[in-house]
């Protein structure tokens, strides 16, 4: 530990406060978090938490995810302009114009969304949940927002369901090609494929398998094979190689980084505990509206 990463800790029992990280945060801001969770689990924990003071060591709709779970409680992000451009390809007056285009169509918004989008969604999903979500419907039809490959990957597994997709992705998944993976399949000829699917179709066709980040972890972890190919951002694959060091991992390729979840730094973390930054506020309305959402998909999940 840092003297940074003592001063962190020393905070956090100050203030009677709850650091919650993100896999793709970096490892020094890991170390000092209670919990190190994908999406879904980030909410969870923050609606179960006995603290009332949240740090959120993600981007923007995980911390509003918290909020909208848990609207007594302060919730901080350290990183104010730690957005996610998936989130941002979406409006809600888009999620109105296609339940317009499709009125007997359910609408599932990936976690990936802000709380305005969601307070316009029937249900919430995360990847690891989107399947049992998307079966658990009675539509037929379904509007699945704002991840295009998410959608598509989802589509492939219930083709007895219209999947009408939204044009929506994430930067740092979908910019990963086919010529990437093949490369690192060469590269690497005995090593198990495991990738998010938030990557495009093409990529996913080369995967040995497919889930979530929390389930990318627990298959490389689990898996009887030496090697693995890691098909999600890199901070997955520095988490790995510490806790599972008996064995090897490899990106597909060494730009699979998110910029915004690199924008939380440690000190911001301790300037968040000592400043209350920055908390996230969210009309009542909207919390409302968005709690059924997220709720729905809490329920299921468990």
């Amino acid at each position: 530990m840092t003297e940074l990463q003592w001063e962190v800790l020393e905070l956090k029992k100050e203030k009677c406060a709850l650091i919650l990280a993100h896999y793709y945060q970096t490892l020094d801001i890991q170390e000092i978090a209670d919990h190190v969770c994908d999406s879904f689990e980030l909410a969870r924990r923050a609606r179960d938490a006995g603290e009332k003071l949240l740090i959120l060591c993600g981007v923007r709709f995980m911390a509003e995810s918290a909020k909208i779970l848990s609207p007594e409680k302060i919730v901080l992000l350290p990183a104010p302009d730690a957005g996610c451009p998936m989130a941002d390809m979406i409006e809600p007056e888009d999620v109105k114009m296609l339940r317009r285009e499709h009125p007997d169509a359910a609408v599932v918004c990936y976690i990936n969304s802000s709380a305005a989008v969601k307070a316009e969604s029937d249900i919430c999903c995360t990847s690891s949940s989107a399947e049992r979500i998307v079966r658990s419907l009675p539509n037929r039809k379904i509007i699945f927002i704002p991840d295009q490959n998410l959608g598509a990957y989802i589509a492939s597994k219930i083709p007895e369901k219209e999947i009408i997709l939204f044009d929506g992705f994430c930067p740092t998944h979908h910019k990963v090609t086919q010529e990437e993976v093949l490369a690192a399949k060469r590269s690497h000829p005995m090593a198990v494929v495991l990738a998010h699917p938030e990557c495009r179709p093409e990529v996913l066709q080369y995967a040995d398998y497919i889930g979530s980040t929390a389930g990318i972890l627990s298959a490389a972890e689990s898996l009887d094979a030496d090697e693995f190919i890691i098909g999600t951002e890199n901070s997955v694959v520095e988490r790995l190689k510490t806790r599972v060091p008996h064995k090897r991992f490899y990106p597909i390729t060494n730009h699979f980084l998110c910029p915004n979840m690199k924008k939380t730094r440690l000190i911001d973390v301790k300037n968040a505990l000592e400043n209350n930054e920055y908390e996230i506020i969210l009309d009542q309305t909207e919390i409302d509206a968005a709690r059924s959402c997220l709720a729905k998909m809490v329920e299921i999940k468990a």
